[in-house]
């Protein structure tokens, strides 16, 4: 989720990069650079931390007259937030900025730290600057470019400049945005979204996977699988915001969407057809552990108690989950053989932060779970695990929670097969079901529609009753979460077994139900349990792959065959309903009344 922009043409060049990264600084913020090349030269400048570091780094430079230029602004993935790590990443003459994970850099590094290349930075990105010079050498810069885009695997959207080229900017596209743009001065522009073009190119092309090609003053070249492609241009929204939001209403609404995409780059790199690779944690880190114990705060404890039902039924592993505010002060019996797991989006969730001291403190092996490579807890931890989410900009968290479920996923098969707990048949039907969920969590525009229109039934009432069993009473705790956050109703979230044990007492038909009912885990169970809270009159919406008579409402999932492909698919359902019963109420879904995205304090 990082931004990129880039500029062709006779105006100040510093002041247009700074512009457009200042309108993508939503997309991240660990660090920023900027390359220009004019009159021979390659100038750049990097700085950590907030854009106006690098502002002020530049002050004193002007680029007016003919030139090029490339900025960036990173949410790391791969390496820490330094200077070395920032883009733009250069060689001997090149310079790139990229957005994306190459699945593939190792090898690549591999083979061209054997040929005598040096490499500064941690990062993936630097194998793409490195590789062009190689292939330079036996073809023109084009040329060289398109082999270079040839041998990478993973997603990428790729700016490159050249003093083998001074008068081009070579582009490549796939899996994340990349925008090229023109105006009637032969200016041309590149972007991460449309925001930093707007007052600046007339028309746009918005870029498909593995397109490729180079821009010089007055002229496009497109390619697309070694083949000329038309330019298909298109006006720009004249919205700042609007453009930013990618003509979404809400950040919420563009995460909840945004989903498929990134739990693509959350499992980039990481999962292969019978194996799970967690970069940078050796097997023997899980060494002696017979207990995994797991502390975090709203969303992430969510999560949280989601994946305790995966390690004990795939790792064979006991794990525990511990609000984290509530652990900080119970004199917890913390044991060597326990691994401590912490989970935070912001990786500065005080409560968490303090519960993680207190492990290490206590000797235990540590492991962060996060979003946010620069934070608190992730220096802290022992090891981490980053979820990729990119900027999470809405306060109601959504993609946060759903990487959050997939690294975890992804974690307990590691486990599982590092304990002998699973089959090789096992491990590669588990991993095939994991390769869905970016496929499973695209929304379904029919199913967007028929919530938004459901949404009016469900503006009033004392109060909702979202239940499920097994893995999805967590998904109901979150669900109910959801709706309180944004829409200020009283919402709660059960075991549905536990309706009969006094929470059914509440039930009229003013009483709102929402009953997850996946065909895979204990449908008749949460079924008979459903029947009796519609015997007593409560309003039944039901969300299940199985037709369901007696509910009042009814939304039909498509029924997947693994357990937590129904969950991640239940996910976006209740997401978008509490962002719709939200819209209609008239709130603000993106900065819900009294709440702040990171709890940093008590």
């Amino acid at each position: 989720m990082c931004g990129i922009v880039g500029y062709i043409g006779e105006k100040e060049k510093k002041h247009i990069i700074l512009q457009g990264l200042k309108e993508l600084e939503y997309r991240g913020y660990d660090s920023a650079g900027l390359a220009v090349l004019k009159d021979h030269k390659i100038v750049h400048f990097k700085a950590v931390g907030k854009l106006e570091n690098l502002k002020e780094k530049t002050k004193n430079f002007q680029s007016k007259g003919f030139g090029i230029a490339i900025g960036h602004t990173r949410w790391a993935t791969h390496g820490k937030p330094t200077e070395l790590n920032a883009h733009p990443h250069f060689g001997e003459f090149s310079y790139i900025i990229h957005n994306g994970i190459i699945e593939n850099f190792q090898e690549l590094k591999k083979e061209l730290t054997s040929k005598g290349y040096n490499f500064l930075s941690q990062t993936d990105s630097e194998v793409i600057v490195h590789l062009f010079e190689e292939n330079l050498k036996n073809n023109e810069p084009f040329e060289a470019f398109k082999k270079t885009i040839q041998a990478l695997k993973g997603a990428y959207a790729i700016l490159l400049i050249s003093k083998a080229d001074e008068e081009k900017i070579f582009f490549a596209k796939n899996l994340v945005p990349l925008i090229v743009g023109k105006n009637d001065d032969d200016e041309i522009f590149f972007s991460s979204s449309d925001a930093p073009l707007i007052g600046l190119a007339k028309e746009v092309i918005y870029l498909n996977d593995f397109d490729l090609g180079y821009a010089k003053k007055g002229e496009i070249k497109l390619l697309n699988n070694s083949k000329s492609k038309a330019l298909n241009y298109k006006k720009l929204s004249t919205s700042k915001l609007s453009a930013q939001k990618d003509g979404y209403r809400f950040f919420m609404e563009k995460e909840i969407y945004e989903q498929s995409a990134v739990t693509s780059e959350t499992l980039m790199g990481r999962v292969f057809k019978d194996n799970i690779e967690l970069e940078n944690i050796n097997d023997d880190f899980f060494d002696g552990i017979c207990e995994i114990k797991i502390c975090a705060c709203g969303t992430s404890y969510h999560a949280a108690l989601a994946s305790s039902y995966l390690f004990e039924r795939v790792s064979k592993i006991k794990c525990t989950v511990e609000i984290a505010s509530e652990f900080r002060y119970k004199d917890p019996l913390l044991q060597n053989d326990t691994l401590f797991i912490v989970i935070s989006q912001s990786g500065e969730t005080a409560d968490t932060l303090q519960a993680l001291k207190m492990a290490k403190n206590a000797g235990l092996k540590t492991l962060a779970v996060c979003n946010v490579d620069n934070s608190s807890i992730v220096r802290i931890s022992d090891e981490i695990l980053l979820t990729r989410a990119g900027m999470e900009k809405g306060v109601a968290s959504t993609k946060a929670f759903t990487t959050q479920l997939a690294v975890l996923w992804m974690l307990s098969l590691k486990l599982g097969k590092i304990k002998g707990s699973l089959t090789k048949q096992t491990i590669e039907k588990e991993i095939q079901a994991l390769l869905k969920v970016p496929t499973v969590l695209k929304v379904d525009d029919k199913i967007h529609e028929k919530i938004r229109r459901l949404s009016k039934r469900y503006l009033h009432g004392h109060g909702f009753f979202f239940i499920g069993r097994d893995l999805f009473f967590p998904l109901a705790l979150e669900g109910a979460l959801k709706l309180k956050e944004i829409s200020y109703l009283h919402a709660e979230g059960y075991p549905a077994g536990e309706m009969k044990h006094g929470p059914i007492a509440l039930a009229d038909s003013e009483l709102f139900t929402i009953a997850l009912m996946p065909k895979t885990l204990l449908y008749d169970k949460v079924k008979s349990n459903v029947e009796e809270l519609s015997a007593r009159d409560a309003t039944i919406l039901a969300l299940s792959p199985l037709e369901f008579d007696i509910a009042d409402d009814f939304i039909k999932t498509k029924g997947y065959e693994h357990p937590m492909l129904e969950f991640f698919e239940m996910s976006v359902i209740i997401q978008l309903l509490a962002l719709e019963i939200s819209i209609r109420l008239g709130n603000d879904v993106d900065m819900p009344r009294n709440l702040a995205k990171s709890v940093t304090v008590e």
